[in-house]
C-alpha cells in the first residue's frame, strides 16, 4: 500500500500540517490515502508524542512581541528544551503568529486548568438560570456544552486558530511538537489595547 501513496499526496499533507515526509507517508498508508483521516491520524501521534516528553525541562525559548495598528500590542513567552531548538525558524514563527491570534482573538487565560473555580461556578449559575425549566440531568448537560463554548471563548489553547481554524492554537503547539521533537510549552502572555483600563486606575 505504501507505494500506492502518490508523492504529491504526500506534499499535500505535508504542507498541511507541517509533518516530517515519513510521518505522512505513514499517516496515509493508515488512512488509506484520505487526506482527512490522515490528519487525524498525525494528531493523535502528535498529542501522544507530546504526553510523551511533557515531563521534560523547558529551560530555552522565546520572548516575541507584536504590534497591531499601534493600538494592540502582545508579548508572549514559549519555551522547549533546547537553544537549537529555540533558534528553529518554525519554532519562531510559531509564536509570531500565536501572538498575532492574541493579538486578534482577546484570550484571558492560556488553558481551562487557569480559569478561577469562582469564575466556573459563576458562569455555570448563569447557565443554569436560563434553563431552570427543564430536567435537572437535561440542565447539567446543557451546562457542560456551554462551557465548552466559554473555554474557547476565553483560553487561548483552545480557541480556533485564526490562521487555520480547522485547528485549535493547543493543536498548533502539538503539531509543531511533533515535527520538531522536544517537549514546548506555550508559557505566558500579555496583551495591551490602547485606552483600555485606564479609567479603572
Amino acid at each position: 500500500m505504501a507505494e500506492d501513496i502518490p508523492a504529491k499526496l504526500v506534499k499535500e499533507l505535508r504542507d498541511i500540517t507541517g509533518a516530517k515526509m515519513m510521518d505522512c507517508k505513514r499517516a496515509l498508508v493508515e488512512a488509506n490515502g484520505d487526506v482527512s483521516k490522515a490528519q487525524e491520524v498525525l494528531r493523535k501521534k502528535g498529542q501522544a508524542d507530546a504526553k510523551k516528553r511533557s515531563g521534560k525541562s523547558v529551560k530555552q525559548g522565546v520572548i516575541n512581541s507584536y504590534i497591531h495598528g499601534n493600538r494592540i500590542g502582545v508579548m508572549a513567552e514559549m519555551n522547549c528544551e533546547t537553544d537549537f531548538v529555540a533558534r528553529n525558524e518554525d519554532f519562531r514563527e510559531t509564536l509570531k503568529d500565536i501572538c498575532m491570534h492574541i493579538a486578534a482573538s482577546n484570550p484571558t487565560y492560556i488553558s481551562r486548568d487557569q480559569v478561577p473555580a469562582d469564575i466556573i461556578e459563576k458562569e455555570k449559575e448563569v447557565y443554569r438560570a436560563q434553563i431552570k425549566n427543564k430536567p435537572e440531568n437535561v440542565v447539567e448537560k446543557i451546562v457542560e456544552g456551554k462551557l465548552v463554548n466559554f473555554f474557547k471563548d476565553i483560553c487561548l489553547l483552545e480557541q480556533p486558530f485564526v490562521k487555520n481554524d480547522k485547528f485549535t492554537v493547543g493543536e498548533i503547539i502539538t503539531q509543531l511538537n511533533a515535527k520538531i521533537g522536544e517537549n514546548i510549552v506555550f508559557s505566558r502572555f500579555m496583551r495591551w489595547e490602547l485606552g483600555v483600563g485606564l479609567d479603572e486606575e
